[in-house]
């Protein structure tokens, strides 16, 4: 336990005891249930707490880092250092007109079904992205031909100046996985969304759609991060790696997935090195074999296991 957990007490000004965890074990805050242990993980439960929080780790200079359910996330065995702050409980979804505000803790699936309730279309292509609106906008996250950059209108964020701002879709610079989020090192406070008034028996239909395509591509009865690799340009990544023989080939607990080639599986109670050393594989094979270069669509984070460094 580092020094700079005696800001417990500190926190404890900001946050509620059951909003604050002291070595908190990463593996029960991702998808991929991997991960060592955070020296603190914090659960605001409002904006102007996460506000707050982030005041604060500004202030003492500890290092900080921002989750929101953990679908993306490949956490290294040696767990991170400094504060895990997680959005999760940060999740209001209010329907204004044609279009939808949502706090950045807000899961994608539960703003889809408030846009089908409200028979309001352009959101369904969401319905089966497991994450928060927070890191949806961060990664300009998209499936199914549709993307957030489709339907973002602002976004409010806090700078690393400590600044309160909303910007314009213009100003979000969203690209393939990317955006003004990632490169300028913004926090997503919350975002509103321009959707279109359509049917909402064929607005239904389609996330039914969707859902069912989603259930029987993906291998959802196991632990992932989702897609493993970004698409490279005229390829698919899991099309890559099936016709690299790799399908189903497995690293200690950590398998590429005999049901879709573009996820690597927690199958067996996998460690995050085994995942990496997969990963590794996985990119190696597919440039030899095809001279393509796979690059990861997971967030890899935190420390190696001291044991093996």
């Amino acid at each position: 336990m580092k020094n700079y957990i005696s800001a417990y007490d500190e926190l404890g000004l900001i946050l509620t005891k059951d909003e604050i965890l002291v070595d908190e074990p990463m593996k029960n805050h991702t998808w991929f249930e991997i991960g060592g242990t955070a020296d603190l993980l914090v659960i605001p439960d409002s904006v102007e707490k996460l506000v707050r929080v982030i005041e604060f780790v500004h202030e003492y200079q500890i290092p900080a880092f921002l989750i929101g359910n953990g679908s993306n996330l490949l956490v290294r065995d040696g767990g991170i250092r400094g504060i895990v702050i997680k959005t999760e409980r940060i999740g209001k979804i209010e329907v204004l007109g044609d279009s939808i505000h949502a706090e950045c803790g807000a899961l994608l699936e539960d703003i889809s079904e408030t846009a089908c309730e409200a028979s309001l279309s352009g959101f369904e292509f969401a319905c089966g992205i497991p994450g928060t609106l927070g890191g949806a906008v961060y990664m300009n996250a998209g499936a199914y031909d549709g993307e957030m950059s489709f339907v973002l209108e602002s976004v409010r964020v806090v700078t690393p100046e400590l600044e309160v701002k909303t910007l314009g879709k213009d100003e979000l610079e969203l690209g393939y996985r990317t955006s003004a989020i990632k490169t300028k090192n913004l926090v997503v406070l919350d975002a509103v969304m321009k959707l279109v008034p359509g049917d909402k028996a064929e607005i239904r239909a389609k996330i039914d759609d969707l859902t069912q395509r989603r259930e029987e591509r993906q291998p959802l009865e196991y632990p992932s991060a989702g897609s493993t690799f970004k698409r490279p340009t005229g390829y698919y990544a899991g099309k890559l790696i099936q016709d690299a023989g790799l399908k189903g080939y497995q690293i200690g607990g950590a398998q590429v997935s005999e049901k879709h080639s573009g996820f690597v599986i927690n199958r067996d109670h996998a460690k995050a090195q085994d995942v990496l050393n997969l990963i590794t594989f996985i990119q190696s094979t597919v440039l030899e074999k095809f001279n393509v270069e796979l690059a990861t669509e997971v967030l890899i984070v935190g420390e190696d296991n001291p044991t093996n460094s």
